[in-house]
């Protein structure tokens, strides 16, 4: 049998999209109640670990560009859930700082994961090798964040 290229079936890249959709759709119920979305949670995540990055360091944490995450801050400050705070040294730089009623959020949350664990039917040797793997291919990206194929 001839291996075709464009089949869809041997597409790394479309198992790994219809994964995520798959999981997003997992978190969307789970997140309503505390009106916020699957990447507004995962950047409330991030600042739950480190409060006061950079929106640069958040994005690159995140592999978020700045176009996707600056209507996002400014949404969770609409919110009232983080406030964004430009450097009086150096007024590029934008820090990102969760608000009191940001921090409560995550008691809130602490559900969330325990949840999805449980509608996953997957081993935990599976789900660490899984989370293993798509670490790798995160991390195989250049520093420019594109791979440079020869054509």
């Amino acid at each position: 049998m001839d291996y075709n290229p464009l089949k869809l079936e041997n597409q790394i890249c479309f198992p790994l999209y219809a994964a995520s959709r798959k999981i997003i759709k997992l978190y969307t119920p789970l997140l309503e109640p505390l009106g916020i979305t699957y990447t507004q949670y995962i950047t409330l995540l991030a600042l739950w670990e480190r409060d006061g990055e950079t929106v640069k360091a958040l994005g690159e944490r995140l592999f978020l560009d700045s176009g996707t995450l600056t209507p996002l801050l400014k949404k969770l400050e609409s919110q009232g859930l983080v406030d964004r705070r430009r450097s009086h040294e150096d007024e590029r730089q934008v820090f990102i700082h969760l608000t009191e009623k940001g921090k409560a959020l995550r008691e809130l949350a602490l559900e969330v994961p325990h949840k999805i664990v449980s509608c996953v039917d997957m081993s935990m040797e599976d789900a660490m090798e899984l989370y293993r793997l798509l670490y790798l291919l995160l991390k195989e990206e250049g520093e420019s964040g594109v791979c440079s194929i020869e054509q």
